[in-house]
Parts: C-alpha cells; structure tokens; sequence
C-alpha cells in the first residue's frame, strides 16, 4: 500500500446502505463492555469449575496475551496491507484497512465494530477450545487463553486509539512515532502498534536516518 490523500478530517462512506454503514462504526466503550466482562467471567470459570490453579492461569493469560503482539504484527502486515489486484480484492482490503489510512483520525472506526467483532471472536474461541481439548481432553483451557488473547487486543485497539486521538506520554513516544511514520511516510514499515518487538526483530522499522526530519 503507497501513502495516498490523508484527510485527518472526515469519515470514509464504505456503505450507501446506512444501516450497514451504521455497523461499521462503533465508540470504544461498546468494546469494553463486551469483553472486559466476558474475560473476568471466563477466568473465573476455568478456576471455579475446572479448578485450574491460579498459577496456571497467571502463566496461561499471560503467554495468550504475549502472543497477540505476533499475531497484531502478521495480521497488519500480510492481511491488512494485502496487494488486491481484483476489484473486489482491492474493496475489501479498502473496507478493513485502507480507509483508516485515508482517514486515520476517524475515531468511529478505531475499534473493530461489535458484529464483525464477535463473529471473530467465536472462530478465536473455537479454535482455542479444540486446541484445548486435544491436547488436553478438556475445554477449560481454552477459556483462559482466549480471556488473554483478547486482552492483547483490548490493549492494542486501546493503543491504538489513544496514538490517533492523543499526544503520547514520554515514556510511549517511540510507540506513537512509529505508527505516525506508518501512516504518514513508511506505509510498509512499522506494523506494530502495542509493540515494537517483531518490527525490530523482522527488520521493518524505518532506518533511523531516514526519521529524524519527522
């Protein structure tokens, strides 16, 4: 994907029907309300009913967490920025991503929008929960590891949004630079937004050099 017009007023129109165009769009509390619950419920379960320990699922959470800056890094990279060469290729990819390049202040369109939101989140969770029975012939764990993945990605889209809607506190300065430079010069360098770690270790931050005028 190549810089296009950036207009940090305005809103993309992805739909004419304006009931669909209305389930594009949603604020980030209607998020929080969905998930942050729906973690605590899912940690209590695996610890009440299946009577994980805590230590388990301290470690458990926290590798599922961890683990959604790699999967944040190759969904941003490989899918997001995906070189459509058809027409409905290049809508789709314009649909999920590219108008958040266009119109990157867009609050309304920061977080993933509830619909499209849980249907993902279902296929998530049944991916863990026939993980977790297979390997080990229970679905308790699959209750944790989706409460810590989905965590990693509460705290990404929270990130996010604030780099978009907020100047950066100092000791996150880095984190904010590099989206900026992402949006507004390097289109096909820094894909990590929650973390720098797998643009530095897949070598696609911008060269040093190359930044210090923005």
């Amino acid at each position: 994907m190549s810089v296009t017009k950036i207009n940090n007023k305005g809103q993309a129109v992805l739909f004419n029907n304006q009931f669909l165009e209305a389930l594009t769009k949603t604020r980030p509390w209607v998020i929080y309300a969905i998930y942050i619950p729906l973690n605590i419920y899912f940690v209590h379960l695996s610890n009440t009913r299946y009577h994980i320990n805590s230590f388990k699922i301290f470690l458990l959470f926290l590798i599922s967490m961890l683990s959604w800056t790699l999967v944040e890094y190759l969904t941003h990279r490989f899918l997001f920025h995906f070189e459509a060469t058809s027409k409905f290729g290049k809508r789709l990819v314009y649909i999920f991503h590219e108008n958040h390049h266009e119109y990157p202040r867009d609050r309304m369109r920061l977080f993933m929008p509830p619909l499209p939101s849980l249907i993902l989140a279902s296929l998530i969770f049944g991916f863990f929960a026939t993980g977790s029975i297979i390997l080990t012939g229970t679905i308790a764990y699959a209750f944790i590891a989706f409460s810590g993945f989905i965590t990693g990605y509460l705290i990404y889209v929270s990130m996010h949004y604030a780099i978009h809607a907020y100047p950066p506190p100092k000791y996150l300065k880095a984190l904010w630079r590099n989206h900026h430079l992402h949006h507004y010069k390097y289109p096909d360098k820094s894909f990590g937004v929650s973390s720098n770690l797998w643009d530095h270790i897949f070598n696609t931050l911008p060269n040093r050099s190359n930044t210090e005028s923005f």
